[in-house]
C-alpha cells in the first residue's frame, strides 16, 4: 500500500469518524429541544331535577300523568262540579329545581291534555311570586305559560328561569291556574285536565 492510499483512507476514516460524531451530537441537540407537560382532569355529569307542590313546603316528584298532582281547590279536577257559568276558580302549583340540581333552567308548559267537557271551561296558567296570592291580579301580572279558550288547548309559549341552589333546592316559581267556567256552561258538565310542565337546562357557559 501506497503512501498515498494510506492518507486518502485516513482522511475517509477521520470523515466517517467525524459525520458519526455530527450525528450523535444532532440527536443530542434535539433532545435537548423537547420538553413535555400532562395534564389531567376527571369529569362527571352534572344533576337537574323539577319537583313540585302543593303549598311550597312539601315537595315530590310528579313525573307523569298518572302520578300528577292533583290540584286541592279548583273544582274541576275532581269528579264533579260546582262551579256556575262564568265562574273562576284559582289555585295555586309550586315547582323547583331540587337540591342536587347543579345548573339553571327554564320552565315552561309543554302539554295539556283534558278528557270530558274540556270546551266548557278556559283557562290560564301564570308563573308569579311564591309569597303572593293566586288571584285575578297576579295572574294578569304573571308570565303566562299556558292559556286556553278549552282546557286542552294552548296558545301561549313563554318560560320563566329556574334557579339552582349550592346543596339546597332552588328558588321555588308559583304557578296559578286560573279556571273560568263558561257562560253557557251546561249542569253537571265536568272535565279533568292535565298539565305537563317541563324544565330544561341551561347550556353551561
Amino acid at each position: 500500500m501506497t503512501d498515498s492510499t494510506t492518507v486518502r483512507r485516513r482522511k475517509v476514516l477521520a470523515i466517517l469518524a467525524g459525520g458519526l460524531v455530527v450525528g450523535i451530537g444532532a440527536a443530542y441537540t434535539l433532545a435537548n429541544w423537547n420538553d413535555s407537560e400532562f395534564a389531567t382532569a376527571g369529569f362527571a355529569a352534572g344533576s337537574f331535577n323539577l319537583e313540585g307542590s302543593l303549598d311550597d313546603a312539601t315537595y315530590a316528584e310528579h313525573s307523569d300523568a298518572a302520578g300528577a298532582q292533583q290540584l286541592d281547590h279548583v273544582q274541576f279536577v275532581a269528579d264533579t262540579s260546582n262551579m256556575v257559568p262564568g265562574e273562576v276558580a284559582y289555585d295555586s302549583f309550586f315547582v323547583r329545581l331540587d337540591d342536587d340540581t347543579s345548573v339553571d333552567g327554564t320552565l315552561a308548559q309543554a302539554s295539556v291534555a283534558a278528557t270530558g267537557a274540556a270546551d266548557q271551561y278556559g283557562y290560564v296558567v301564570a308563573a308569579i311570586d311564591p309569597a303572593a296570592t293566586c288571584d285575578a291580579t297576579t295572574v294578569a301580572a304573571g308570565t303566562v305559560l299556558g292559556d286556553g279558550a278549552t282546557l286542552d288547548a294552548n296558545t301561549a309559549a313563554a318560560t320563566v328561569d329556574l334557579l339552582h341552589g349550592d346543596g339546597v333546592p332552588g328558588a321555588s316559581v308559583q304557578l296559578c291556574f286560573a279556571v273560568t267556567a263558561s257562560e253557557d256552561l251546561a249542569q253537571g258538565a265536568t272535565s279533568t285536565a292535565t298539565w305537563e310542565f317541563q324544565a330544561t337546562s341551561n347550556d353551561a357557559a
